[in-house]
């Protein structure tokens, strides 16, 4: 009997397959896939993040649930896959955030902190005894610049306007190279993201289930919107798609 062409070669994280594959990196980008949806906008005068929370049971606590963090005044990540693994992704991030503002007395640049990000990720797939983090980043910020990257498990990187991660990336895409526009307001990004949303769940949808959080240029700080605010924008999407069907 023929052994199948990936035995042995998904065993270790350093062994290439004989097609140049990496088969624990696959793996882990497979992870990411099965995670809830966490999307990006950029707009004219900063960034929104929102994912979807997924609250599988009416006896979780949904503020327990964190996908949504702060990196620094200015930076904010959204995440994923493997949420335990973010977490040691965004101290790392923290971590650097501020030695950067101990050793220079000023705030990070978002593309700096999203390469020393992802260079600690790649490193997870080079040695022996570890495995890939199983968790894709949304690292958005300002510094003169609304700026927004996404990061792969393997530690690759790209910078877009707008990006998805997750189970409902196919579908978010989609939306956004029909509805993206680059001079849309504040208040046009949100409905846009929660459009998405709304779409990628299927109006299975609430304020205690979606988490939105805005960075922008003006105030260069990050900001988690409340339930209260999510409310108003969340019922005129909600309107709309009711009306459309």
């Amino acid at each position: 009997m023929q052994p199948l062409p990936s035995m042995g070669y998904d065993r270790a994280i350093t062994v290439f397959s004989p097609d140049g594959r990496l088969f624990q990196v696959e793996y882990a980008r497979e992870a990411v896939k099965r995670g809830t949806t966490s999307l990006g906008i950029r707009y004219k005068d900063g960034v929104v993040l929102a994912v979807d929370k997924r609250i599988t049971s009416r006896l979780i606590e949904a503020v327990s649930i964190e996908k949504i963090f702060q990196i620094d005044e200015n930076i904010g990540a959204a995440t994923s896959g493997l949420v335990a693994d973010a977490r040691v992704l965004v101290d790392r991030a923290r971590v650097e955030a501020q030695s950067n503002r101990i050793t220079y007395n000023e705030p990070i640049d978002v593309e700096i902190l999203a390469k020393k990000i992802c260079d600690f990720k790649q490193l997870y797939t080079q040695h022996g005894g570890v495995r890939p983090f199983g968790i894709a980043l949304l690292i958005a910020g300002v510094n003169d610049a609304p700026r927004l990257f996404e990061t792969d498990p393997s530690g690759a990187l790209i910078e877009y306007k707008a990006t998805a991660i997750g189970a409902g990336r196919t579908t978010a895409m989609e939306i956004f190279e029909e509805r993206y526009r680059e001079d849309m307001s504040k208040e046009d990004a949100i409905e846009l993201a929660l459009k998405v949303m709304h779409e990628v769940t299927e109006g299975k949808l609430s304020e205690e289930t979606v988490e939105l959080a805005v960075i922008e240029l003006k105030t260069k700080e990050f900001k988690k919107l409340s339930a209260q605010e999510v409310k108003g924008p969340l019922s005129k999407v909600s309107k709309e798609s009711s009306k459309k069907e």
